[in-house]
């Protein structure tokens, strides 16, 4: 299946809701929780079970486990066959719409609001080009375990939306990106236990201040500011069931239309299960949990000495994960991120 987050307006206001991507017999949005109630109340089984366990979350349904991924896909089979060519006239038991056509809804990142995410160094290709361009020799500690930074899990955007550009950068950058997204909580876990805990996959543009997250990195700490402001996931959650393997996907970027550089994911050198794994140690992993890869050489600006600019339109092409579409914003006003010291009450200096 592929999983959605959908906003849809409504007279009493816009609503998130867990969807799935429906391609027969017409490509349109199932609702979930919708599709489960009408489906349950066909077969005479109650609403409150169908809301329990097919909620509108991705979060609480991730929770729900492999009993909530086979509702979802009878759901929207169920919805396809009672299709009729019009959305507006298959409702749930509360009335509410089961299918919406694309351009009814504003599709979000698949996980809105994940409770973590790391984003990994695993490329050897792209660790090389940037040993190489700092004038050293990749250490030999990138080959003993995978590296990760924290990022912010709260500024996640989705598929076409507007990505800020942060007044205090003058290189913002893209980084063409896999993501995997933890299904079920653990720790401790094995490689080998840990590809369980996988739910699916999903295209992630880790925007970068390449000027600021320097600096940060000459300090021996982060990336934090240099990265905190931006990310994009969409535009859906292809599930482990439908991409058995992400190790087999062609990945490209293009700019404007125009093809930047192309790569493939067979070129991690570290795979999934065993970041999780290592995500894992000593730590518990949750639902809806974020695992960026890194991306590839040529996979970013920074890599291609090609920067982007204002207005600019980046899309990151997948096999089977899709087309994730952002757009550069304009900045603001310049602020420089230099304070004047300790105990002064700096601020930020125009």
């Amino acid at each position: 299946m592929k999983l959605v987050t959908f906003a849809v307006d409504t007279p009493l206001g816009s609503f998130e809701r867990l969807g799935a991507v429906a391609e027969k017999p017409r490509s349109c949005i199932v609702d979930l929780n919708a599709a489960c109630g009408a489906w349950f109340e066909r077969k005479g089984r109650s609403r409150a079970v169908a809301d329990a366990l097919v909620p509108a979350d991705i979060l609480r349904f991730l929770e729900n486990g492999e009993e909530a991924l086979d509702a979802a896909r009878e759901s929207a089979l169920f919805a396809g066959n009672e299709d009729r060519g019009d959305g507006a006239k298959l409702i749930d038991p509360m009335g509410r719409r089961v299918l919406y056509a694309e351009n009814e809804i504003r599709l979000l990142p698949p996980v809105p609001r994940p409770p973590a995410f790391r984003d990994f160094f695993a490329f050897e290709d792209h660790a090389l080009k940037g040993a190489a361009r700092r004038g050293e020799p990749l250490s030999p500690a990138w080959y003993d375990q995978p590296v990760y930074y924290k990022g912010n899990h709260r500024e996640f955007y989705g598929p076409g939306a507007t990505v800020p550009w942060p007044r205090y950068t003058r290189k913002l950058d893209f980084e063409a990106e896999i993501a995997c997204i933890v299904g079920r909580r653990g720790r401790d876990l094995s490689p080998e236990k840990a590809e369980g805990h996988i739910a699916g996959y999903a295209i992630l543009n880790d925007f970068s201040a390449r000027d600021i997250q320097k600096n940060e990195m000459l300090c021996r700490m982060g990336p934090a500011k240099g990265k905190d402001f931006a990310n994009a996931l969409g535009p859906w959650l292809v599930t482990a069931d439908e991409l058995k393997n992400p190790d087999e996907l062609n990945i490209s970027v293009w700019v404007n239309g125009e093809k930047w550089s192309s790569g493939h994911s067979s070129g991690r050198y570290w795979s999934f299960p065993t970041m999780l794994s290592h995500v894992s140690q000593e730590e518990t992993v949750y639902p809806g949990d974020i695992l960026g890869s890194g991306t590839y050489a040529g996979g970013c600006g920074l890599d291609l000495d090609r920067w982007i600019k204002p207005g600019d339109t980046i899309e990151i092409k997948a096999d089977k994960l899709g087309v994730l579409k952002s757009v550069v914003g304009a900045p603001q006003a310049a602020v420089h991120l230099k304070y004047a010291g300790k105990n002064t009450g700096a601020r930020a200096a125009a």
